[in-house]
């Protein structure tokens, strides 16, 4: 349903966060971070989009990626003032070290 929703508007937001969810959910890795990474150069404020890929990598043990999406992540929360978000995700960078 969701990639119907895409097919008729791919930059819909909730849609291609959604599929980038249920493949991460379902272990589909490398199709949850293309839909992310669609996502995320679509709409590069978009920041829960950098958080849950970037759990979506530290689950795989892909801690350098993961925290790169996390200080672009912080970037965003600073950009659209997301205190809540922005402390989550500082708060997953100093987990990961």
């Amino acid at each position: 349903m969701l990639n119907d929703i895409l097919t008729q508007n791919p930059n819909d937001v909730f849609a291609r966060y959604g599929l980038a969810m249920e493949y991460s959910k379902s272990g589909h890795v490398e199709q949850a971070m293309e839909e992310f990474g669609k996502l995320l150069a679509a709409n590069p404020d978009y920041t829960p989009g950098y958080f849950m890929a970037a759990q979506t990598l530290a689950r795989e043990n892909r801690i350098t990626e993961a925290k790169k999406l996390l200080v672009d992540g912080i970037a965003s929360a600073r950009r659209t003032n997301n205190a809540h978000a922005q402390s989550e995700m500082e708060a997953m960078l100093m987990e990961l070290g």
